[in-house]
């Protein structure tokens, strides 16, 4: 009896020579498996090609919902953005789909996954990390590590004339000067004329590349408001409607993209060790983000604030490393889910050219009183501006004792004064 093997598969050629390779390679029975996180018009004629390509069966599974309401949303309620720009768009979509390709080689009865990931990047260290969670008993599969792979395909012409050998259905066009990866969240760009940082990818000769979002200054000359809601940190309406998570992320990206919102071009450092360049468009989630963090503002005890905060670069590293299924993740996660239970009310923006700025913003649970906060009498009397002194006074002793300890003994002596 073979062995399956559930494979990673888009369809495209990298991932239709892989089906065929594996299945001859270890004489296997290949599962192909395509999960539906947003890619749109991507997923047309999947079935069909994939079981020409030599697969047992295809799953092609819409994870639309689940994606939203159990990753993106949680990762926004930690505020996580990874080296102070990347939304986490692609780190955060490998973990669902590893997910998944382990249910299915359980109820299938298969003894591994493969992946296309490379040896280079981060991708093959999230789907492997994430089966090593949970499924450390399947075998991963990883062609790009093997060197007899990579013997047999060193370039996209061997790939070509493989499939062509093979009768696999693959369309053998021009290879695009960047590699994309698109999800709902967001699209990355990446590789070929991109691998040059000096290389401005928001210049308008450029401006065929992108798809989510129009060029800023192509956007239109009237700004436009949009108001969120919010309950326990998760929003849950958009312009006064009730919408699901999924719901949420297609009208923020439809509104963010129509303002050339969420643009991001950065360098960045991978967990293999090397830094890379990436381009990304995430309208949605950077409209999401900005408004989570206003409502915060409104509604977060400081210092839960400010503890929240200060784990950021950690939960956002967690993502990007593949650690989403680690036990300091899933801690980290009860500690923002509790940080987040007043993070109840309603956001205002104004979307403008690129630009996401904050119109409003109000809340039952308010912590802002502006009787407290006036400049004028305060009429609760919550606040004597006379304790103001012994508090800075306490707070600066330590400084005056430094000071008397280690400042020079010519400190604040005057020339000509003994």
């Amino acid at each position: 009896m073979k062995n399956k093997i559930v494979l990673a598969y888009s369809g495209g050629l990298d991932t239709s020579v892989l089906l065929s390779w594996i299945k001859d390679t270890y004489n296997a029975e290949v599962i192909a498996f395509c999960a539906n996180i947003g890619q749109d018009d991507e997923l047309k004629g999947l079935h069909k090609k994939a079981k020409q390509t030599g697969a047992l069966k295809i799953y092609i599974d819409d994870l639309q919902e689940e994606f939203a309401r159990d990753f993106i949303y949680p990762m926004m309620q930690a505020g996580a953005i990874y080296e102070g720009q990347y939304f986490l768009g692609t780190s955060i979509a490998r973990p669902l789909i590893a997910k998944r390709m382990v249910e299915i080689a359980r109820a299938e009865g298969a003894t591994a996954i493969a992946h296309g990931a490379t040896g280079k990047g981060n991708d093959q260290v999230r789907f492997e990390l994430t089966a090593a969670a949970l499924a450390p008993e399947l075998e991963i599969i990883a062609p790009w590590r093997d060197e007899r792979f990579r013997n047999d395909f060193p370039g996209r012409a061997e790939m070509i004339a493989y499939c062509e050998e093979k009768k696999i259905p693959v369309q053998a066009s021009a290879k695009k000067p960047y590699s994309m990866d698109r999800n709902l969240l967001h699209i990355s760009y990446e590789a070929g004329i991109l691998e040059d940082p000096w290389f401005d990818a928001f210049a308008p000769a450029n401006k065929g590349m992108f798809t989510l979002s129009v060029d800023p200054e192509d956007a239109p000359d009237k700004a436009e408001y949009v108001m969120l809601d919010f309950v326990k940190g998760d929003c849950v309406a958009v312009n006064g409607k009730t919408m699901t998570p999924l719901q949420v992320m297609k009208a923020l990206n439809k509104l963010g993209g129509k303002h050339g919102v969420g643009r991001v071009d950065m360098v960045e450092n991978r967990f293999v060790g090397m830094k890379s360049r990436g381009v990304y468009e995430t309208p949605g989630g950077a409209v999401l983000h900005f408004a989570h963090r206003q409502i915060e503002s409104l509604t977060m005890d400081r210092e839960v604030m400010h503890l929240r905060d200060s784990l950021i670069p950690q939960y956002a590293t967690m993502v990007y490393n593949g650690f989403w299924y680690a036990p300091e993740r899933l801690a980290l996660q009860a500690l923002v889910t509790e940080t987040q239970k007043n993070v109840t009310g309603t956001v205002r923006v104004k979307l403008y050219k690129g630009g996401i700025y904050v119109a409003g913003r109000k809340s039952s649970v308010s912590l802002y009183n502006p009787h407290i906060a006036t400049m004028e009498a305060d009429p609760t009397k919550a606040y004597d501006q006379d304790d103001a002194t012994g508090f800075i006074h306490l707070n600066g002793l330590r400084l005056r004792v430094n000071s008397s300890v280690h400042a020079p003994k010519s400190a604040g002596k005057k020339k000509g004064l003994k």
